[in-house]
């Protein structure tokens, strides 16, 4: 430990904060990414079943949806934040620290995964499609079993990418009051220059993305065929 403290000389002093602010830090990500991803499937398959063309083809719903999502994507994150405080205290009784920032982190993820979850169950081969509806499968039946069961690798890594950027909006979160290891960078790394700081929470950002990516890589690995 005195090598390591010999390089970052503020970790001894900062240590146990900088373990909760990472802990902190997991919990609106797999809080968000969890919520989010459910959402986002869901957004995605709806885009995809009632597009023209579509297994449930409805241009209204579609068109609703689509313009919502653009929306929402249109719209930077910080400032989505602030729009979103009344919501966040209405949902979950707070818009601050973890759990107040789990209602913008789920609103400003989901657009950009259902987005990418459209496009993958877009490359889905229509000959599966067809061949299913001759087989007499049930739309419903067509969406589980062919949809997602087929497109569970690009599923994944949509889900790798979209969670790397979830790590991002955790960071420009705690830079208004959620915490986690952005809040901590700006307070020790960027306010009070500990240069070792920073280097610290980069690498353990590095660390827990790194985790997540192998884990997403197994899993395409096990599902391609």
């Amino acid at each position: 430990m005195s090598f390591i403290y010999s390089i970052a000389p503020h970790l001894e002093t900062l240590g146990s904060e900088l373990l909760q602010c990472m802990v902190q830090t997991l919990q609106m990500s797999l809080i968000s990414g969890v919520v989010a991803f459910i959402i986002g499937i869901c957004f995605g398959v709806v885009l995809i079943v009632t597009r023209k063309g579509g297994i449930f083809q409805n241009t209204v719903i579609y068109t609703i949806l689509d313009k919502i999502i653009d929306i929402l994507r249109s719209i930077p994150f910080i400032i989505l934040m602030v729009l979103l405080i009344p919501v966040s205290r209405a949902i979950v009784g707070t818009a601050l620290g973890v759990t107040g920032a789990c209602v913008p982190l789920i609103v400003g993820t989901v657009p950009f995964f259902a987005r990418q979850i459209e496009s993958v169950l877009a490359d889905v081969d229509k000959g599966l499609i067809e061949a299913s509806e001759a087989m007499g499968f049930s739309p419903v039946e067509i969406v589980f079993h062919v949809y997602l069961k087929e497109s569970i690798p690009g599923i994944t890594r949509v889900t790798m990418i979209t969670f790397v950027s979830l790590i991002g909006l955790t960071a420009i979160a705690g830079a208004i009051g959620a915490g986690g290891l952005g809040d901590f960078a700006i307070r020790y790394g960027y306010q009070l220059g500990y240069q070792d700081m920073i280097w610290i929470t980069v690498l353990l950002i590095l660390i827990i993305i790194s985790v997540f990516q192998l884990i997403g890589n197994i899993i395409v690995k096990k599902t391609t065929h």
